[in-house]
């Protein structure tokens, strides 16, 4: 097996989003070769309301999908199609803009104030820039949950893994997308698609990503469980991991475990066009699609 090189690492930078919601960005509007299929990560969370109350009023999509989990509060969400309901702690909902869609996403806290979801843009090929638009609202406890011996915890959202499959279906990227918890001190080797971009998003706790480059890594201060070990580095909070081709991943949990997303898809290596939350191929795309914004011919009639 082949290990994959840890290609960069960057912290998710405060940014502000919506109407007012304080968010961390792990990546977007970058070089979209960098991370394809995927074309923007945030991390939204908070501890007052004040932080997200406000919300992501009514705004359009055309040419991608996202991907929300919440894992504090609630997400009221309503779309231009009807569509109506409310992600709760756990929940998931994949959205396939497509052609367009108009839609909101309005955050509330637990009742302890609390706030704490993440979403993901997915871009799509240009054959299917323009299919139909569509929901996927997944409960959490429709998400299935692998524990190992050792004590790692894997929530299968999309994609297979260790056996499981998770409930997420009919995705352009053909995405694996994991919740991956790992007790203080385990080390873990994680397979991966060698053909699909691959990043981790550390959100609690901290870890080492060993590379080939450097597999024995450098000695932390502290011991893990007693005893000395060699790693790389120590990923923390809000920490965006980007891997290299490869087979497999080593992980390493610090001294309070680690919590983390992991994410893979299959590259689509197509031309971008990218207006905001509107994602084409070419400029004259674009330029159709705000100007169906200002003609009111946006969002299509089903057929």
């Amino acid at each position: 097996m082949s290990l994959r090189p840890v290609v960069s690492t960057n912290q998710a930078v405060p940014t502000m989003e919506g109407a007012g919601v304080k968010l961390h960005r792990g990546f977007g509007f970058h070089d979209p070769r960098e991370y394809d299929p995927f074309l923007l990560f945030d991390d939204f969370r908070g501890d007052a309301p004040e932080d997200y109350i406000r919300g992501f009023p009514w705004h359009p999509h055309r040419g991608i999908e996202t991907i929300t989990y919440v894992l504090e509060g609630t997400v009221e969400h309503g779309d231009s199609l009807g569509n109506r309901g409310t992600l709760g702690a756990g929940d998931v909902q994949w959205m396939t803009a497509g052609a367009g869609i108009m839609h909101q996403e309005m955050p509330t806290g637990n009742a302890a104030g609390q706030m704490h979801g993440f979403q993901l843009w997915a871009n799509l090929p240009s054959s299917l820039k323009m299919t139909a638009p569509r929901y996927q609202d997944i409960k959490g406890s429709d998400i299935p949950v692998e524990v190992d011996d050792d004590g790692t915890a894997v929530r299968v959202i999309v994609g297979s893994f260790w056996g499981k499959s998770g409930p997420v279906d009919g995705i352009a990227a053909d995405p694996q997308y994991l919740d991956i918890s790992i007790p203080p001190g385990v080390k873990k080797t994680l397979r991966v698609d060698t053909y699909k971009s691959t990043f981790a998003y550390v959100f609690a706790g901290a870890a080492a990503f060993t590379d080939a480059s450097a597999p024995e890594g450098v000695l932390l201060e502290k011991e893990l469980r007693g005893q000395e070990v060699n790693i790389r580095d120590l990923s923390g909070n809000r920490t965006v991991v980007r891997f290299g081709a490869g087979e497999e991943i080593n992980v390493q949990a610090g001294e309070e475990g680690v919590r983390f997303l992991l994410v893979s898809g299959a590259p689509i290596r197509e031309p971008v066009a990218w207006h905001g939350p509107i994602v084409m191929n070419t400029r004259e795309e674009i330029l159709q699609a705000v100007t169906d914004l200002k003609n009111g011919t946006f969002i299509r009639p089903a057929h």
